[in-house]
């Protein structure tokens, strides 16, 4: 078998005497498109930041194609979540992506034609080519965002982390946000690992989920893991997924208490007639 780009075993992330999640053992496959879902404050970032080598893990392994995680690991592309950029700042579209090629350098960069090549291919495989010489400040919120997405694929990186890149995003936007991440895990062979408050848009190109809540999770195909009764288990109390028009909604039960919250019947568990 071939190593897993990112592997972890028996991994345990705890703040004081809280416990996000213990005795996890992941493997992501180079072309696997891995969602990561659950509640506000379930570990889903702080699993990104493990990965990327910024916070230890309390116990437990974790591998980068078979090394172990580090900070600066020119392995990951990071996608981080939607913040929109300053009208005012003057730096072009294409400048952004450039700094994914030589952004990690220190002093003085000469930035000849292969340069530029290969930041024109980058703007044409999120399809930003023809806004790459306009200030940033002055594109819109998905178009940013695309860019992000350009800049962490500018290394070739073998694990694409993606941090609720949806975020703000209207659903055309997310669409064409997830469909890029998607394609670069399916052409490219990229270990995708997704984080998300909505796993609807993303639907189509997800893999595997992985769900957190409350301190414990669990993992399978969407149709394995997006279930009422797995849910409930999960969370430990009554959690119902229901399918409108093709898209799962997650919503507690009359008197349902999840995470410290109380919901109505028929209230949406989670915000966004979706999954977060």
């Amino acid at each position: 078998m071939t190593t897993p780009v990112i592997s972890l075993k028996r991994a345990a992330l705890k703040y004081g005497s809280r416990t996000l999640w213990q005795d996890l053992n992941l493997q992501v496959q180079a072309g696997e498109f891995l969602a990561v879902l659950g509640a506000n404050g379930s570990g889903k970032t702080s699993l990104l930041k493990v990965l990327l080598g910024l916070a230890p893990l309390s116990s437990g392994q974790v591998m980068l194609d078979g090394v172990p995680a580090r900070r600066g690991s020119r392995t990951i592309g990071y996608v981080p979540q939607q913040k929109t950029l300053a009208p005012e700042l003057a730096l072009r579209a294409r400048d952004l992506v450039g700094l994914g090629l030589d952004g990690h350098k220190w002093g003085f960069r000469l930035r000849g034609r292969s340069h530029r090549a290969r930041v024109d291919e980058l703007l044409a495989q999120v399809g930003a080519e023809d806004y790459g010489h306009i200030p940033v400040g002055m594109l819109s919120g998905g178009e940013q965002q695309r860019l992000r997405v350009a800049q962490a694929l500018a290394g070739n990186p073998q694990a694409l982390l993606c941090d609720e890149p949806l975020l703000s995003l209207d659903l055309n936007h997310q669409k064409a946000v997830s469909a890029l991440v998607g394609r670069q895990a399916r052409e490219n062979n990229t270990a995708v690992v997704f984080v998300t408050h909505e796993i609807n848009p993303i639907l189509e190109h997800v893999d595997r989920v992985l769900y957190l809540a409350g301190g414990r999770f669990t993992m399978g195909t969407p149709e394995e893991v997006m279930q009422t009764s797995v849910l409930s288990r999960l969370y430990g109390t009554d959690v119902e997924v229901l399918h409108l028009n093709g898209r799962m909604v997650v919503v507690g039960r009359p008197d349902t208490v999840v995470d410290g919250h109380s919901f109505d019947e028929g209230h949406a568990l989670l915000h966004g007639g979706g999954v977060r």
